[in-house]
């Protein structure tokens, strides 16, 4: 199971959210190449990195500094999400490095062009599903749509998608563990491999999902607990690759 560290981009800086709320931030650094340094070096595989001011936007509003990382870490896959809305963000990503990019709001919105972008770009396509009380939220999570979510992701199965984040907004950023169940009810509801999110908070979650792998769960990306140091990512990491994967 892959253990990715969450790099959370505003205004150039490392911050993390609270449920998502742009005024509930907290720094973490000024130098985000540093802190994706640091969890190479800790034994990350890959690293997520998230566009905040891009996902309020719509656009690309941190693409140096997510440059930057990508230059500085050839060898280690990076997925990043936030603003991401159109054939051009992707293909500059693709350009300078990035592995990965996630799709969000553009995929509850406009579910086709997930397919088109998965054609055009295969192998390279990640749509994230952020939910609250089992709905989908949009814009920066500023906006909670009608769409369940699991039926949301069944849309996708036959897309290409290389995975889905699912991310429990209420849950993230709180330190209060990760829904685990909720998380291994989509995931067996899909083929499409799922990467957990929001509320890793110890060991105890990384535990609790390396139970459930089976389901389908391929990963989990960790951000808060990390920097607060309630998680050792070096430990954690080393426990989650023992569960394998089947992917």
């Amino acid at each position: 199971m892959l253990l990715i560290p969450a790099i959370d981009l505003k205004e150039g800086k490392c911050v993390r959210l609270r449920q998502g709320k742009m005024e509930d931030d907290t720094v973490f650094s000024d130098d985000p190449v540093a802190v994706a340094r640091r969890w190479v070096d800790a034994g990350a595989r890959r690293i997520h990195l998230v566009d905040l001011d891009g996902a309020f936007a719509g656009r690309p509003r941190n693409a140096e500094v997510i440059h930057n990382i990508v230059e500085a870490f050839p060898d280690i896959p990076v997925q990043i999400g936030g603003g991401i809305r159109d054939e051009d963000t992707i293909q500059g990503y693709l350009d300078v490095g990035v592995q990965y990019v996630i799709i969000g709001t553009k995929a509850v919105s406009e579910p086709h062009f997930v397919r088109d972008v998965a054609i055009e770009f295969p192998g390279h396509i990640i749509v994230g599903l952020d939910a609250k009380d089992g709905k989908v939220a949009i814009d920066g999570w500023s906006k909670l749509s009608r769409h369940d979510v699991i039926d949301m992701a069944q849309k996708f199965d036959d897309h290409g998608v290389e995975a889905i984040i699912y991310t429990d907004i209420s849950r993230d950023g709180m330190m209060q563990g990760i829904n685990v169940e909720a998380t291994a009810k989509l995931a067996s509801s899909i083929r499409i491999p799922v990467i957990a999110s929001g509320g890793i908070t110890n060991m105890d979650d990384i535990r609790a999902l390396g139970a459930v792998t089976d389901e389908g769960i391929m990963g989990a990306i960790t951000g808060r607990a990390i920097y607060e140091g309630t998680l050792n990512f070096a430990e954690a990491e080393k426990l989650a690759e023992s569960f394998g994967t089947t992917f």
